[in-house]
C-alpha cells in the first residue's frame, strides 16, 4: 500500500519470498535539483531490511545539499555537504518479539546532488550511485560500519551482495565500484 500525504510518500513495500520482517519506509524527497523516483529506493530499501531479517520502521529522506551540509556539521563536525548520512535509533537486533510495536530502526539521509556529482567516480551510474548509497546508509542503521579495514571489506561485500539480489538482480554490472576510484 502507498499513500501519499503533501511531499511523504509512506510506502509499505513487498518483502521477498519467505522473510518474516515486514519494514515500513516512511519516505520523503525534499529536494527538487535531481529527478527520482522515491519510491523505488523506498522499495530498495525494505528489501534490504527483509534481506537481513529486520522489520521496524526507517525513514529514508532526499534533500539538497544545503541541508546535507547542516546535518554534517551538526552530527558529525564535518564541515560541507555529504552523500549520505544514517541515524540509528532502536537496537537493531532485528527480532521483534511477536505482539511488540514494531522497531524505529532509524533514518538514512540522502542528497542526490552529491550523488550525482561523484557517480561516475564511483558507482558508474546515478541509479547506481543512489542505490549503494540506499544501501549503505540501511547498514549503517543496522549497525555496520566500516571504521577498520576489516569492517569496510565485510560491508563493501555485503553491499554487493545486496544490490546483486534487490537493485540488478543479477551480477555487479562492469563500471561498478563500491569504493570512490578518485
Amino acid at each position: 500500500m502507498n499513500a501519499t500525504e503533501g511531499n511523504v510518500a509512506v510506502a509499505d513495500p513487498p518483502s521477498p519470498t519467505g522473510v518474516e520482517a515486514p519494514a515500513h519506509i516512511v519516505v520523503s524527497n525534499d529536494q527538487d535539483d535531481v529527478p527520482l523516483d522515491a519510491d523505488r529506493w523506498a522499495t530498495l530499501a525494505a528489501a534490504a531490511l527483509a534481506d537481513r531479517g529486520c522489520g521496524g520502521e526507517l525513514t529514508l529522506t532526499f534533500v539538497d545539499e544545503v541541508t546535507i551540509a547542516e546535518l554534517n556539521m551538526e552530527h558529525m563536525g564535518v564541515n560541507g555537504p555529504t552523500d549520505v548520512l544514517s541515524f540509528p535509533l532502536d537496537d537493531p537486533s532485528c527480532a521483534d518479539a511477536p505482539g511488540a510495536p514494531p522497531s524505529l530502526l532509524g533514518d538514512v539521509v540522502i542528497c542526490p546532488v552529491v550523488a550525482e556529482r561523484q557517480f561516475a567516480d564511483h558507482a558508474g551510474s546515478f541509479d547506481d550511485e543512489v542505490a549503494l548509497l540506499v544501501v549503505h546508509g540501511v547498514l549503517h542503521v543496522l549497525g555496520h560500519d566500516h571504521a577498520e579495514p576489516t569492517e569496510a571489506q565485510d560491508m563493501r561485500d555485503l553491499e554487493v551482495l545486496l544490490l546483486e539480489r534487490h537493485h540488478w538482480n543479477g551480477p555487479v554490472p562492469v563500471g561498478f565500484s563500491a569504493e570512490h576510484r578518485s
